[in-house]
This record gives C-alpha cells, sequence and structure tokens, in this order.
C-alpha cells in the first residue's frame, strides 16, 4: 500500500457516517408506524417493567426448611382391635414433621399373625374354600403344581409342595409358609376415622435467598405464647399457618369422606414472591392447594395405601404380629419463590432491547410503504438508488473527453484542416487549395486556442463570413 493509501486510511479513521432518510408523506404508513410504536412501548412499560419488573435483578435459589406438626384425638371401635383411641402418635408417619408426611385415615387389620403353613389367599366358609384366582402362581390342580420352596412372586409366602383342595372340587390352593392367616385382598367400604377431617396441621416454613442475605419465615414474630392455640388460618392471617385437615382438602376440589377412604395425595405449595425494593412486611407468603394423584372410581390404581406391622411376643416368646394395609392422605409440601430487587445492569439490559425492538416499527412500515401500497413503485424508487460500478463510470468519463477534443477528433476522422501555406506579403486571397483564417474577435466567438479549428467551428466561421 503506497503512501497516499495508508493516508487515506488514517484519515477515514476519523470519518463519521450517519445515515440519509426519506420522508414519505403517508398518513396511512405513518399511523401505521405510531400505532407499532405505541404497541411495543407499552409492551416495555407494562409487561417488561411493571408486570415482570424487567428493572430487577432477581433470584431463585431459593433456601428453605420445612416442619409440620399434627394434632387431634379419635376414638374407635371395630372387630379387629376392639376400643382404640387415636392420637398422633398412632395416625401421623413419620412421628417427625417433614416436607412430606402422611395421615391414617382408613385401615385394613390382620391380627395375630404367626410364621406357619397355610393356605395362599383369603379363607372363606366352607372350610378349605379360598379365594385365590387373583393371585397368579396360586391356584393348583395336583400337587406338583406347587413346586416346593418356590415364592408366590404376588402372593404372601413359599409354597411347600402341597396342592390344598377341597372336597367335590377340580382345582385347589397351593399351601404356603408364610406370616398366616393371610391378609384379606378387600377394598374398604366404611371409613374408620371419620373424625380426622377436624385434625389441625401446623407448617413452619423457613426461607431464605442467599444473594440479599434476606430470610423470613410464614409464623407471626410475636411473644404471646397463646396465639398458636387460638388463631387457624385464613386469607387475612396468612401468618398464622395451622391448617384444618378437611379445608385442605375442600380446597384442593375434594371431598374428605370420599378421599379419606380409599387415600389420595395433596399438594401444598407455599410461594415466596418478595420485592425487596419494599418492606420487608410486603413479602408474604401464598398458599396453594392442589390432589396430585388422578382419582377414578372405575380405575384399580387409584388411592393410596401402605402396609406396616407390629410385632409382639407371647409368653412362650413366640413372635407374632398385627398387619396394618394404611389407607390415608399424603400432604407434599412444596416452597417455591424469587427475590427481586433494583439493579442498573438488567435495567440498561431492557432499555437497549426496547430500543432495538423499535426498529420493527421502521420494518414492518417500509415493507408495507414498498411493496403494498398501490404508489409503491414510486416510493421504492426515493428509497433505493441505483448506481453503477465505478470503473464503469470512470471508463464512460474517459472516452466522453477524449471525443470532445479537437485533436482526438481529428485522429478519429482520419482527416484534419488542409495545411494552410505561408502567408504572402500583400496579399489576403487563396493560394491553391489553401485559405488564411482571419482574425475574429474573441469576445464575439471566443477563444478557438492556438489558431486550430475543427470542422463543426469552421462551418461556423464561413457562415459567419458569408
Amino acid at each position: 500500500m503506497g503512501q497516499a493509501g495508508c493516508k487515506g486510511l488514517y484519515q477515514s479513521i476519523f470519518d463519521y457516517k450517519t445515515e440519509k432518510y426519506v420522508i414519505a408523506k403517508n398518513k396511512k404508513v405513518g399511523l401505521l408506524y405510531r400505532l407499532v410504536q405505541l404497541a411495543i412501548l407499552a409492551y416495555l412499560v407494562i409487561w417488561v417493567f411493571l408486570v415482570k419488573k424487567g428493572y430487577q435483578d432477581t433470584d431463585t435459589s431459593l433456601q428453605s426448611s420445612i416442619i409440620t406438626k399434627v394434632k387431634g384425638v379419635t376414638f374407635t371401635n371395630t372387630s379387629e382391635l376392639g376400643k382404640r383411641l387415636w392420637d398422633v402418635v398412632d395416625y401421623v408417619i413419620p412421628p417427625q414433621g417433614e416436607n412430606v408426611f402422611f395421615i391414617v385415615t382408613n385401615l385394613i387389620v390382620t391380627p395375630n399373625q404367626r410364621q406357619e403353613v397355610c393356605a395362599e389367599g383369603t379363607a372363606t366358609p366352607p372350610l378349605l374354600s379360598w379365594q385365590s384366582e387373583s393371585i397368579p402362581g396360586a391356584t393348583c390342580y395336583e400337587d406338583s403344581d406347587c413346586p416346593p420352596g418356590e415364592p408366590v412372586l404376588t402372593g404372601n409366602g413359599v409354597r411347600t409342595g402341597r396342592c390344598l383342595r377341597a372336597e367335590n372340587m377340580p382345582n385347589g390352593t397351593c399351601e404356603i409358609f408364610a406370616w398366616c392367616p393371610v391378609e384379606t385382598r378387600s377394598r374398604p367400604t366404611k371409613l374408620l376415622l371419620s373424625k380426622a377431617e377436624d385434625f389441625t396441621v401446623y407448617i413452619k416454613n423457613f426461607i431464605r435467598f442467599p444473594k440479599f442475605n434476606f430470610s423470613k419465615t410464614n409464623v407471626l414474630d410475636t411473644k404471646d405464647r397463646t396465639f398458636l392455640k387460638s388463631c387457624q388460618f385464613d386469607l387475612k392471617n396468612p401468618y398464622c399457618p395451622i391448617f384444618r385437615l378437611g379445608s385442605m382438602v375442600s380446597w384442593a376440589g375434594s371431598n374428605f369422606q370420599e378421599l379419606a377412604l380409599q387415600g389420595g395425595v395433596i399438594g401444598i405449595q407455599i410461594e415466596w414472591d418478595c420485592d425487596l425494593d419494599k418492606a420487608p412486611s410486603e413479602c408474604n407468603p401464598r398458599y396453594s392447594f392442589n390432589r396430585l394423584d388422578t382419582f377414578s372410581e372405575n380405575s384399580i390404581s387409584s388411592g393410596y395405601n401402605f402396609r406396616f406391622a407390629k410385632y409382639y411376643q407371647d409368653a412362650a416368646g413366640v413372635e407374632f404380629r398385627t398387619l396394618i394395609k394404611a389407607y390415608g392422605i399424603r400432604f407434599d409440601v412444596m416452597v417455591v419463590g424469587k427475590a427481586g430487587k433494583f439493579n442498573i445492569i438488567p435495567t440498561i439490559i431492557n432499555v437497549g432491547s426496547g430500543v432495538a425492538l423499535m426498529g420493527i416499527g421502521s420494518f414492518f412500515c417500509d415493507l408495507v410503504l414498498i411493496y403494498f401500497i398501490k404508489k409503491s413503485h414510486f416510493y421504492r424508487d426515493k428509497k433505493y438508488e441505483k448506481v453503477r460500478d465505478l470503473g464503469v463510470l470512470d471508463g464512460l468519463a474517459e472516452s466522453s473527453q477524449q471525443a470532445e477534443t479537437p485533436e482526438a477528433e481529428y485522429e478519429e476522422e482520419g482527416s484534419g484542416l488542409p495545411e494552410q501555406p505561408e502567408a504572402q506579403d500583400g496579399g489576403g486571397g487563396q493560394k491553391g487549395t489553401g485559405f488564411e483564417c482571419p482574425q475574429l474577435p474573441e469576445s464575439r466567438f471566443g477563444h478557438l486556442g492556438n489558431g486550430k479549428v475543427n470542422a463543426k467551428q469552421l462551418e461556423n466561421l464561413q457562415t459567419v463570413e458569408a
């Protein structure tokens, strides 16, 4: 690169280039442009800044801890258990409250089970008539159908090798070694702990947003020890997190008596949406309740239950147990939230994004202006200038300059003015074919340059002389 090129590059660094705008006097397109700008501006102000608070830095890494306690007692009198008083130790599992806890509302009890041999299935009268058809691998026709030592995978024990059949019955049931008598497989039809609807659940929640070092709890900060014993949750009192069991089920859209019969799952969501630009008292928890399991009366998978046992020993030291199949309501406590606080960086980013969005209006209106209106070709010609290649333009300029030069015109024609003879003393006429060009006033015809004229100028001169 030459010295002139380097100098030009250096000078171009300090050049400022600006855009050229074409103002289109079209009211319809102008109105459309302002409407698009107004819509974008409303989106930025209302949605981005007011609703989504785009001027804030947010923290979604919520740290949370849950403590739950259930209170309530009830009394039952059944043939399996007799008269019994139920308190929180009996019907709350696990006993130490966590974010997931289970409340027993119904039971199927199989008492006095001992490890011995019995028939697979539920014994019903008459003797040796069993309901084993629903247990795959339990039905047999002869002893070979019950290989010893093989477990009944969906049953209750291990086969002994005997097939127990009643008289005049073609098939029977495999004998097993198990906790006998085996559990009944019928579903409950009557609710055992019907008074559980009035039990109360205390849900204490601690939260912390580490980015802003902000902590809070959902319990009112008071020194009154009787506050939690007398209050109950409602929308006007969110800092008393003591919930009635039946109310939570109804808020989830279910009926307590129907849900408690075969069990279900209720989700409790605590949401913290904190605007830390305001006072800490404005950061309040919001509760929502939903049934998480799918319930259908005709579905074989509806409800919620599990089994556990209580073990004892008789006077001889032989172990026996009471098997309990518990139906009830499982509660899942979920805590979500975010906190926001003003920060200049997200504010600048969102403002810059809004300014960039304004360009959409210009782009859209340009499309309408040069493609979709009647005079689009007129606006298109005004907006876009057609420029040929610079090298072609230089060539055309050079050729036109040469054509205008008298010497070039003589060379192209291959002929010129006849050579003028030398001037004779005292003569002013023609000699041979030559002639002399008379002196013309410069003020009238202009300077002809070195006494040379082209053919057109000569013709003009002859016309003047004539």
